[in-house]
């Protein structure tokens, strides 16, 4: 049995609530109904569900889920070492065991016969079948079960199924307001408003460009970078183009169009 103290937040993340998605999710976490947390790259829901945690002390085990996830990655394997053969549970067992909430980060990358894994954790059953087992593991009374989604991304080929969409309750999440994503720029990365201001248009300038030529906008997150950046001494416009503009595109025209943008606002 993993042992609770390893996932528990010993320490307050950084979260700034824009609305009231803090006690919608405490109701559905004292439901333990299961949670879907939804919106654009970087805009602040994995550091959502981590504030939650802490603020829950409900310890947190999380998974970067990516297309080569199997479902044993998530439920567990046998494995083979000099003794014989063992059993080794994945992460969304060995947060059922223990009463953990389990994060599923941009769940929409893991293959869909991988994602109906989770199906009977998240109705009135609360069970997770592992045959290989031969065991049918009931959750721990603590167990919640959360996801990570970007409808930015969602096709015909890249899309949730509404038989597990409709499983999960859900909390939209957007970037902030001007105001509120500079104070969280201030806090995060340490420049002063006026900086943090400027780092704000730059980025209001990219998320325009969303649909014509970008996929998605500068995110919050790389207005951090980008602020570290300028704390640490590498002039603004040369850290707001590394850490805000070059990620974002490969597009020559998008890149100086962003670039313009740039050094007209921080130059």
């Amino acid at each position: 049995m993993s042992d609770k103290k390893q996932y528990l937040i010993e320490q307050e993340p950084f979260y700034y609530e824009t609305g009231n998605e803090v006690t919608l999710y405490k109701s559905a976490y004292d439901r333990r109904l299961p949670v879907m947390v939804k919106g654009p790259t970087g805009c602040g829901k994995s550091r959502f569900v981590e504030y939650m945690a802490w603020k829950l002390q409900k310890p947190l085990i999380t998974v970067a889920c990516n297309e080569d996830m199997t479902a044993a990655d998530l439920v567990g394997r046998f494995l083979l070492d000099e003794k014989g053969t063992r059993w080794q549970d994945g992460p969304l067992t060995v947060a059922a065991r223990i009463g953990a909430i389990c994060y599923l980060d941009e769940v929409v990358e893991a293959r869909q016969d991988t994602t109906v894994v989770i199906h009977p954790l998240t109705d009135h059953r609360r069970v997770l079948p592992l045959d290989k087992k031969g065991e049918l593991l009931e959750a721990h009374p603590d167990f919640q079960l959360v996801i990570s989604y970007n409808p930015g991304y969602q096709n015909l080929m890249k899309d949730l199924k509404q038989s597990t969409k409709q499983r999960f309750t859900a909390l939209d999440f957007d970037y902030p307001e001007k105001s509120d994503e500079a104070g969280i720029v201030v806090s995060e990365g340490g420049v002063d408003d006026a900086m943090a201001q400027k780092l704000v248009d730059v980025a209001h300038t990219a998320r325009n460009l969303k649909g014509h030529g970008l996929d998605e906008g500068i995110s919050t997150r790389l207005l951090v970078y980008a602020a570290m950046l300028i704390c640490d001494g590498v002039p603004a416009v040369e850290a707001a183009k590394m850490a805000m503009v070059r990620p974002l595109s490969d597009d020559k025209d998008i890149r100086a169009t962003l670039d313009a943008s740039v050094e007209l606002i921080l130059g």
